[in-house]
């Protein structure tokens, strides 16, 4: 909850206010959380203190934390990105390293699966957001024809089967990614649904989804 509550904190941030130097001010703030971390009084904020003592009783690398943050210079810079490559490393620093850090905080180190696993995630909300980041005049995509988003969702599900198990330990981690396979081969099937706003799952079907990944557990 901790480390979702940090992710939301600087998720937001490019878009609680259209003026960048105030934006780059909110991000600074979380780096200078992250670093002064076991090392100085937490800040006055709701969400440093439990982050604080989260890095230092788990031995969080502040690295990836780091990643994150850089990364949402992306939404206050608001440029669409210059290729896929470009879409990647940003769904990796994002979505990628908070699985990393998700993992390493319940059990061993397993960053090869947890990266594939959280930047799959990462994807699919990317894509259920689709809708929302072009109606605020973004483009989201660097292309966005059909076959392309096809096979952007397909190369998702591969880093999905390239992921593999993870241990015991670390499999709670993984039901934050619960929806993922769905979303993903909705919109490698139905390109067209992305930005329909149609890749969402019905309640039933989510809440059994979600019951049914938690008895086999993962």
């Amino acid at each position: 909850m901790t480390l979702y509550a940090f992710n939301l904190e600087v998720a937001r941030v490019g878009w609680v206010t259209k003026e960048p130097p105030i934006a780059q001010m909110r991000l600074q703030f979380w780096r200078d959380v992250v670093d002064e971390a076991g090392d100085a009084a937490p800040r006055a904020h709701e969400v440093a203190a439990p982050l604080a003592a989260l890095i230092k009783t788990r031995a969080l690398p502040k690295g990836l934390f780091h990643s994150m943050i850089d990364a949402r210079e992306a939404d206050i810079d608001r440029a669409p990105f210059a290729d896929e490559s470009a879409l990647w490393a940003y769904l990796e620093a994002t979505g990628g390293a908070l699985m990393m850090l998700a993992v390493r905080a319940l059990g061993p180190a397993e960053d090869g699966s947890a990266q594939d696993y959280g930047t799959a995630q990462a994807l699919a909300n990317y894509l259920l957001a689709i809708p929302a980041l072009e109606g605020a005049g973004r483009m989201p995509l660097p292309d966005g024809r059909p076959r392309a988003v096809a096979a952007l969702a397909q190369a998702g599900l591969d880093r999905m089967v390239r992921a593999g198990t993870v241990s015991r330990a670390s499999r709670p981690a993984l039901l934050a990614a619960w929806q993922t396979r769905a979303i993903l081969m909705r919109a490698a099937r139905d390109p067209g649904a992305v930005g329909a706003g149609q890749l969402g799952q019905s309640e039933f079907r989510r809440r059994g989804s979600l019951l049914w990944r938690t008895f086999v557990g993962v």
